[in-house]
């Protein structure tokens, strides 16, 4: 799974909000600040995990302010091993 958030999500603990919900999870992949100011996540587990991770992008931590998640399914090319990281 592909995510876009946007809104208030920089400089807010975001990525490690997300990171730390993923973990909890059991999730392998990735969260990063994009140039635009907006964060990408890469995520790789079962459907329904990967909804209940959904749930929580869209609230975030108490300072961030999502206003628009832009998700996309698929399988990704490389599935990775590690656990999931902060980029």
């Amino acid at each position: 799974m592909h995510i876009i958030a946007e809104g208030l999500v920089q400089g807010v603990g975001y990525r490690w909000y997300a990171a730390r919900r993923a973990e909890a999870l059991g999730l392998k992949g990735f969260v990063r600040n994009l140039y635009d100011g907006t964060v990408e996540i890469e995520a790789v587990g079962d459907r329904s995990v990967l909804e209940e991770l959904i749930g929580h992008l869209r609230v975030g931590p108490r300072s961030a302010r999502v206003t628009n998640l832009k998700v996309e399914w698929g399988s990704p090319g490389n599935r990775p091993d590690s656990p999931f990281e902060i980029r």
